[in-house]
């Protein structure tokens, strides 16, 4: 196999500002694909089963409100990246575009805090993928048995490594092959989670749900949660399973009208989750209640997979669909995710900001090749040391996941402020869509980011182990970043150039 390096190099004229095309497959994807992709690698069927439990925890009936909430900045951020992407078309997003507003200091971290937690995640799809691959074999034959050959570790690493094997594959193959892929996988996931949440209001209306508790306007009030800790535990958790959207925007040099379908389809997907997450949810509530006994949704023992208790008792001897479904989105999700990773280093290599090589296309496919790969193999390595460390350094490394995602987001809402700082005014719509929107969602996000650094210092925090009496997840989160910083400043040592701002030119 040949590769060949996208192009001879950046345009470096004023207007274009260092940016380039990098050799990817143009109109490989329309408006409709990218938001099949979109809502494939934010994982509504796998991202509900494990997210709806805790939330209900922390704040019980207001499960709606919260939703809100989290939707709320996760949309203005989103306007913000729809601005900058109609601006500056650029698979690297977040690096490229923290870069020409800020500078290539600030705009490394932010492309550094998109890889960490897109390869944190995937390796998290990865392992619950397996878990549920396990599980179905044993729904299927009904030898209970097989479900615990994921807590065997010499089986549950190979198993690991073959789907993210087998997802780098597809994604190497170029986003014609990805989107086929996809279509299958989220269009089944959809129908289940409708199927799912039919069945548990006709349970309610006929009488025959565990708690019937009828839905109430006080639901959806966010002043009504008990404390403002709940709440921002909440908002937290609300955050993370709306992250993935901006996929859509890394595709922006392979999408046909590159200005304005991937601004669209951010926009598109955020709210098609949302009505998914709330039709979901108030299902869940009026079938099952928020009591902690039973098939309650705040149970303890119903947090780690909501759907695995409720499936039964709502389909009945379909709830192996819901199984198959929660697998074929942690799959899907695991392919499409390696979309993000794979076109931000592609953009670092391409600016020098990593080694060129990084910066390389396949001339067959017209993708990622060594990015690719380099997704592939930094997850797999990931998920193997952090498993043969402890179980628990895996769950509490995704647990500061919520802290990457605030950060490069947030970084990335305020350079959209900055980088259109002298056409801010010009009109009600740069008002709203270059000013306000970016600035709120940018600062909630920050402000966030603080409070989960601050809250997860705590012992308690995420599996409750510690470090000298700091908590593992705020060790493990400042451990990533830390990470980010030695890895710049070598850079920095080897390629010049780009951190002298010659390359990929910031914005005067």
């Amino acid at each position: 196999m040949t590769y060949t390096v996208a192009g001879s190099g950046p345009d470096n004229t004023e207007t274009g500002g260092g940016l380039g095309e990098k050799g990817l497959n143009k109109g490989a994807v329309g408006l409709l694909g990218a938001v099949v992709i979109g809502v494939s690698c934010i994982a509504p069927a796998y991202t509900l089963t494990a997210a709806l439990g805790p939330t209900v925890a922390e704040v019980g009936t207001h499960l709606p409100a919260i939703f809100i909430a989290g939707f709320l900045p996760m949309l203005l951020v989103a306007l913000g990246y729809r601005e900058l992407n109609n601006a500056m078309p650029d698979s690297g997003t977040s690096f490229t575009w923290a870069t020409r507003a800020f500078g290539p200091w600030i705009g490394w971290m932010g492309g550094w805090g998109l890889i960490a937690a897109t390869i944190i995640v995937l390796s998290n799809l990865a392992a619950v993928a397996v878990d549920f691959f396990y599980l179905m074999l044993s729904q299927i034959t009904g030898n209970e048995a097989l479900a615990d050959l994921t807590t065997n570790l010499w089986i549950n690493i190979p198993t690991t490594l073959v789907f993210i094997a087998g997802a780098c594959w597809i994604s190497y193959r170029g986003l014609q092959t990805t989107k086929a892929f996809q279509y299958v996988l989220v269009g089944f996931q959809l129908l289940v989670l409708g199927w799912f949440a039919i069945a548990a209001f006709m349970h309610v209306a006929n009488g025959t749900a565990f708690d019937a508790t009828p839905i109430s306007l006080e639901w959806f009030n966010p002043f009504g949660v008990e404390s403002f800790s709940a709440f921002a535990a909440g908002v937290s958790l609300s955050i993370f399973i709306f992250w993935g959207w901006d996929v859509t925007l890394t595709m922006n040099e392979e999408t046909k009208d590159p200005d304005k379908i991937p601004g669209r389809a951010a926009t598109l997907t955020i709210l098609i989750i949302m009505g998914i997450y709330m039709l979901v949810s108030l299902a869940v509530i009026s079938y099952a209640g928020t009591g902690d006994t039973g098939l309650g949704a705040g149970n303890p023992e119903n947090q780690e997979s909501i759907f695995a208790v409720l499936a039964g008792p709502i389909m009945g001897p379909f709830a192996i669909l819901m199984s198959l479904a929660i697998l074929s989105s942690s799959a899907a999700s695991l392919q499409s995710t390696f979309v993000s990773p794979a076109r931000t280093l592609l953009a670092m290599g391409y600016y020098k900001a990593l080694p060129p090589r990084f910066g390389r296309v396949s001339p067959r496919f017209l993708s990622p090749s060594t990015a690719t790969i380099a997704s592939g193999v930094a997850a797999a390595a990931f998920y193997v040391v952090t498993r043969l460390v402890s179980e628990n350094a895996l769950w509490d490394t995704i647990t500061a996941l919520g802290m990457m995602i605030c950060f490069y987001y947030g970084i990335t809402a305020l350079a959209c402020v900055w980088y259109f700082r002298r056409e801010l005014f010009a009109g009600w719509k740069s008002v709203v869509f270059k000013f306000l929107a970016p600035l709120i969602g940018g600062t909630i996000l920050l402000v966030m980011f603080v409070k989960t650094a601050i809250d997860s210092m705590d012992p308690d925090y995420g599996s409750g182990s510690s470090l000298f009496g700091i908590g593992t997840v705020f060790i493990l989160g400042m451990a990533v970043l830390l990470i980010g910083v030695v890895l710049m400043f070598v850079m920095r040592l080897r390629h010049p150039a780009f951190f002298r701002g010659e390359i990929l030119r910031t914005r005067k």
